[in-house]
């Protein structure tokens, strides 16, 4: 009996023990999905740690409006025939678009992707401001052209009172970043689309309304949680410390202090004696000359090539373009920037293809505008390697993005 109640109290010793040292090497969140592998599996639990925006409220049609597109937010017991009668477009061409019988249920909070846009959200269906999610609460070029429209025609100088200042227009309107839109591939799960974008599955559901077996469907169209933005930075003012030394006062009459010469607290040294002429037999020696024919420092190389060689149109503004257009002869071959693996080819709300790039460092390079792509997903594809073509016409342009997980970075630093 005794020997007994040992092994039992050594048993809960060692299971103990066991437990604290696997507690205490956990110091970061843990991640349920184990189909990646232990120990150097992939994990989502550094993106499950940043902060991600909530997504936007709908009005109460359950729209929700971006510059380029717009989507609605289906109510519990919804069909797409009940979403198309509320916001006022074709049923038919909603199922088309979507992948859904008119007749099925949807769930509450799914998203329901519009093909052709709707009236725009305003006070009157609900919403805090008219018009679509945008990155400023004011569009300065409406504002100014409307400014100068009311102004009176008149040659003669007026001169008038200033009015006071007037709250600016949409106080309350929405602002936002454009989250990326991914139509569902066949063979793709919430797990891949959330490890693509570097995500939390959980934010994923939450954002599309998924179920909670975060089961998806092809040809769904998901919206990927953007990062929450940042509050502006505050600036310090700096606390001027100098300290000044004081000036010496005197009496009045009495006059400033001469300062001494040098002079008279010590002699100046003797003069040295000149140097002598250099005579002919000795000529000065010649400077060398300097040898430019050679480089000193090579030219530093970029990461990444240009995906077509031609003009950029359009730079690089985050918040507003989050990459660059270079624009090329239509039909020119689009290359790959780097070495990599194609993540994945969507298409945009027009139906162009959009390929997807993955590269060491957690780096995605995005081809937007393209067509005629040669490359399928999970092909490991080289540097330069032909992966798509221009488009033709005026919309003969490459909008190449480099993103370091979800966030845009200027391609610049990259390319040579």
């Amino acid at each position: 009996m005794t020997h007994s109640m040992a092994t039992r109290t050594l048993r809960l010793t060692v299971l103990a023990g066991s437990s604290a040292l696997l507690l205490a090497a956990c110091n970061r969140p843990l991640d349920y999905d184990l189909r990646g592998g232990f120990g150097d599996g992939f994990t989502t639990a550094d993106a499950a740690t940043g902060a991600l925006a909530v997504r936007p409220q709908p009005d109460n049609r359950g729209v929700i409006s971006y510059p380029n597109y717009q989507v609605v937010v289906a109510r519990r017991g919804d069909t797409l025939a009940d979403v198309a009668s509320r916001v006022g477009t074709d049923v038919n061409a909603l199922s088309r678009f979507n992948g859904i019988d008119p007749n099925i249920p949807l769930r509450k909070g799914e998203i329901i992707a519009l093909e052709t846009r709707v009236e725009e959200p305003s006070p009157a269906t609900g919403a805090s401001g008219t018009g679509p999610i945008t990155t400023q609460a004011v569009d300065i070029q409406t504002l100014a052209g409307g400014a100068i429209n009311r102004a009176p025609e008149s040659s003669a100088v007026q001169t008038a009172a200033l009015p006071a200042a007037q709250t600016r227009e949409n106080p309350l309107k929405q602002t936002g970043r454009e989250p990326v839109r991914h139509r569902v591939e066949r063979g793709e799960t919430a797990y891949t689309i959330a490890r693509l974008y570097a995500v939390p599955v959980e934010t994923l559901a939450e954002w599309n309304g998924l179920g909670p077996d975060f089961s998806i469907r092809e040809g769904q169209f998901l919206l990927i949680p953007v990062p929450q933005q940042a509050a502006p930075k505050r600036e310090t003012p700096v606390t001027q410390t100098a300290t000044a030394t004081p000036a010496v006062t005197t009496l009045p009459g009495t006059g400033s202090p001469t300062p001494t010469p040098p002079s008279a607290a010590k002699p100046l040294p003797p003069a040295e004696p000149p140097a002598p002429k250099p005579t002919a037999a000795t000529p000065a020696p010649a400077e060398p000359v300097a040898d430019v024919g050679k480089t000193t420092k090579p030219a530093t190389q970029g990461r990444m090539m240009p995906p077509v060689q031609g003009s950029i149109i359009r730079a690089y503004s985050k918040g507003k373009n989050e990459g660059i257009n270079i624009k090329a002869a239509p039909g020119t071959t689009v290359k790959a920037a780097d070495s990599g693996t194609v993540a994945a080819i969507t298409k945009s709300a027009e139906g162009v293809p959009i390929v997807v790039v993955r590269h060491p460092d957690n780096l995605l390079t995005v081809y937007a505008n393209v067509t005629d792509v040669s490359v399928a997903k999970g092909d490991n594809v080289a540097k330069g390697a032909p992966i798509a073509k221009l488009r033709g016409g005026e919309d003969a342009f490459v909008h190449f993005e480099v993103r370091n997980g979800f966030d845009s970075v200027d391609p610049s630093p990259y390319l040579n």
